[in-house]
This record gives structure tokens, sequence and C-alpha cells, in this order.
């Protein structure tokens, strides 16, 4: 047994190693609870990744009900592509014309966050540096020759390569960033900010969970109940033959 166990371990090593990578995923910290950070979260989301990404799966007047925000301040902050509260939150772009410009239709991001993970999303976001070899100028530490631009770098600043042998015939590998010109926030505000967005698009990806969230105590408060219930019963309907 303990060699299957040991043989299972050694097979499984090479697809974690692939999905770590060289670099340690940083914590998102996400909370759906949070409503003041999916707020922003939303905001910056319609302001710098709705104009090419789409979240289809998401509906404006669902983000109003579920962030405490009202239907009014929904349509004037954050509808810039709808016209009625009921729509989804697709891009104004068409998918033809983006193609012919990128190369490629960007993806959807309404599920993002499960099929990568919300840290990885938060690593990512935090990951780009200055590479003048690539058509945008950025290229990613988690997402080698990645195709989109660094949307946020007015806000982060101009983060350039820190290199390190890499062991590999004295060739030079990234293996961090550094900014070099600040933005307009602190790395901690910049921080704070990737944070609000991987929580508001993590929410996007599973709302029901705030829901959850919600019901998850009464639900267990009604089945251990209902065990008592159930275990008085038992002893009831037990009770001539014991």
């Amino acid at each position: 047994m303990k060699k299957l166990v040991f043989a299972v371990i050694v097979l499984m090593t090479p697809f974690l190693a692939m999905a770590s990578g060289d670099h340690v995923l940083e914590n998102s910290n996400v909370d759906p609870a949070d409503q003041a950070s999916l707020q922003k979260g939303a905001r910056t989301f319609v302001h710098y990744c709705l104009n090419c990404h789409s979240a289809s799966y998401m509906r404006y007047n669902q983000i109003a009900r579920d962030l405490g925000l009202t239907e009014e301040e929904v349509m004037k902050n954050l509808m810039f592509a709808a016209n009625k509260i009921v729509e989804p939150m697709n891009v104004a772009m068409p998918a033809a014309e983006a193609k012919k410009w990128f190369g490629t239709v960007p993806p959807d991001l309404s599920v993002i966050t499960r099929a990568r993970g919300s840290d990885w999303v938060y690593t990512y976001l935090k990951s780009f540096y200055l590479d003048p070899s690539k058509p945008t100028g950025v290229n990613n530490l988690i997402f080698k020759d990645v195709g989109m631009p660094h949307v946020l770098w007015e806000l982060q600043g101009y983060p350039e390569p820190v290199f390190a042998n890499s062991g590999h015939g004295g060739e030079k590998a990234v293996t961090g960033i550094k900014v070099t010109a600040p933005g307009k926030q602190t790395a901690a505000q910049y921080d704070e900010t990737v944070h609000d967005l991987v929580n508001f698009m993590s929410y996007v990806g599973e709302p029901s969970k705030l829901t959850r969230a919600r019901l998850g105590p009464w639900v267990m408060i009604f089945l251990a109940v209902f065990a008592l219930l159930a275990y008085l019963l038992k002893k009831e309907y037990w009770r001539d033959v014991h």
C-alpha cells in the first residue's frame, strides 16, 4: 500500500508543478460578504475590463440587488454599454471586430475565477512587467507571452522585470517585478484595487454563494433540530423492544 501511495505521488508531481508554475500564487482573500469591496470592484471592472471583456452571465439588476445598490445608482455609475437594467454585462465591441483587431475574441470573464481560481487571477493582475519585444509592450510572470495589455498600468505604474540566472547556460530569467515609475496609486492601494476587482469577479462567477452563506447557519440549525426529533422518535418506536 505504501508503495502504491508513493507511486501516485511521484506520478502527480509533474502535474502539480505545472499547476503552480515557477511562481507562488498570492492569497486573494476574497470575501463575498464585503459589499463595499464588491462595489469598488464592480466600478473597476466596468471601467477597465468591460471595454473588451464581457460578463454575460451577470445582469445589472442582480448587481443592484446583491451589492446593496439602487437601480438608479447602477444605471448612473456602472452601465455604460447597456440601456436597460435587466441587460447582461455584455461588451459593446462586436466579436468580428475584436478578432480582427486582437487576433482572437477576448474571453468572457463570468466564470474566470472558477476556471482559474481567484488566487491565480489576483496574482496574474499583479504580475505584468515591461517587455518591449511583445506587441503590447508587456509580459506576465505566470502567463508567458500573454496577449492582453496591462490595462491597470496607470494605477500601478511601470513594473520593470527583475532578472536572475536561470541556471540554463547562463540565461537570465524573470523572477519578479519592481515598479520604477509609480502610478496613481501606492503599492498598498493597488493591491487593494486588485483585491476588490478579483472579489467582484469571484462574486460574478458564483453569485449564489452569498445566498448560501446567509442560509447556511439556518440549515445547520434545522438539521440539528431534525436530528434531535428523529432520535427521540426512534427511542419512542423502539421503547417496547428494548
